[in-house]
């Protein structure tokens, strides 16, 4: 199976986004992973008020994380599946949440404009066609100084992660994603792990973006060396406009 990108994913997570919100609970610990991330986002930018990208915001748990990490940001959730946009709007949110229908590659033409405060991304960026060019988006969406907090799924380059990935996929989440008859968007999540960035490599590929004070921090649990939250910042402009 080849991975899906772009219209092809969106499709497939259209046809999941019913079954979604049910399937992730039975992964442990998975919103509070969520809200580990998003508060190390708000210790890193501060828990002032903010306006605050989601960037893949699915069916809006990643956002329900940060509206309670930093409950006076602005939060915009964007995801470029009108099917898991939909659950997300659907939930009941403070007036500072809104939701707009747009690929992480064409924010712009649906409306979506800097500067943030900050970005969050979970579970975004592997599986982009071309994850180098929204970093660069995402760096100039940024105000100077601004905070990206990226919520991953990306092996540790140990084998030993790499088969308890396989161990989980092969028995919990490839059986759930053929009942509930989607099976090739929950194949692409187990091929689109093992194919993506270790983290070294992705910490290595957001400071070749322009991004500086890059840290990898692993989740705890059994996603220890499989999941991790990458903090990273926009520089400051220096004086004269140049960073």
């Amino acid at each position: 199976m080849t991975l899906l990108h772009d219209a092809a994913l969106a499709e497939a997570f259209d046809r999941g986004a019913g079954s979604y919100d049910r399937l992730v609970t039975l992964n442990p610990g998975y919103h509070a992973q969520l809200r580990r991330s998003a508060w190390r986002l708000a210790q890193a930018a501060g828990t002032a008020g903010h306006r605050v990208l989601d960037l893949g915001c699915g069916t809006g748990a990643s956002t329900a994380a940060l509206a309670a990490a930093l409950p006076r940001a602005r939060i915009v959730g964007v995801d470029a599946s009108a099917g898991m946009l939909r659950r997300a709007a659907a939930k009941e949110w403070p007036t500072r949440v809104s939701f707009v229908l747009a690929p992480a590659e064409d924010l712009a033409a649906a409306g979506v404009h800097g500067p943030f405060d900050a970005v969050f991304a979970a579970y975004l960026f592997r599986n982009l066609a071309d994850c180098d060019a929204v970093l660069g988006t995402v760096l100039e969406l940024l105000a100077p100084g601004g905070r990206l907090a990226v919520h991953e799924y990306a092996l540790s380059g140990r084998r030993v992660d790499r088969a308890v990935w396989s161990a989980v996929c092969g028995g919990v989440i490839l059986p759930l994603g053929a009942a509930t008859g989607n099976g090739g968007l929950y194949r692409h999540l187990r091929r689109s792990v093992t194919e993506f960035d270790t983290a070294p490599a992705f910490a290595g590929r957001m400071r070749r973006a322009g991004f500086d004070r890059v840290r990898v921090l692993p989740l705890p649990g059994w996603q220890t060396g499989i999941a991790h939250t990458f903090l990273a910042r926009r520089p400051p402009e220096r004086p004269g406009g140049a960073r």
